[in-house]
């Protein structure tokens, strides 16, 4: 069953939410440090992040995926537009010329030990969005998010 809730509250917008089991404030060090970041955010196994360019809290970003084994790469890139650790984190977000860029917000709230992580991606057009929706990021959210929860877990 999954751990995500996915809506889409207007016609340009997604809204992901989930809650993890562990505090908001490793959460939002796992989802901020361009240390943590490439062990967890990389989508679908079989890839990873071997270059990630994060700021420490507002100014431009830059993830490089490669596919394990092979040269098919894809770039994330954009601008850490407010960053107010523990709580919040906004972005712009390009995946390159074919993709519209998005604006997206991530929400950290405290729920006692656990952390519910809301995360609101406002695209350009509700085509854009249905796009983006039919392309399975659900999906490739669902394992990364699987992946974030594990690493928080063991820091301290």
């Amino acid at each position: 069953m999954s751990k995500l809730k996915v809506t889409t509250p207007s016609d340009r917008e997604v809204v992901i939410a989930r809650t993890f089991d562990a505090p908001r404030e490793l959460v939002f060090r796992a989802y901020t440090d361009p240390e943590l970041l490439p062990k967890w955010c990389f989508g679908f196994d079989g890839w990873s992040m071997p270059i990630c360019e994060m700021p420490e809290a507002t100014g431009p970003f830059r993830w490089v995926f490669r596919k394990v084994g092979g040269t098919e790469e894809m770039t994330i890139s954009g601008e850490v537009v407010e960053s107010v650790p523990p709580e919040r984190l906004v972005t712009t977000e390009s995946w390159g010329p074919e993709w519209p860029e998005t604006h997206n917000t991530v929400i950290f709230s405290p729920e006692g030990k656990r952390t519910l992580v809301t995360l609101t991606i406002r695209y350009i057009s509700k085509e854009a969005r249905d796009e983006a929706i039919k392309s399975g990021m659900s999906d490739g959210l669902e394992i990364t998010y699987d992946r974030l929860e594990r690493l928080a877990q063991t820091l301290e």
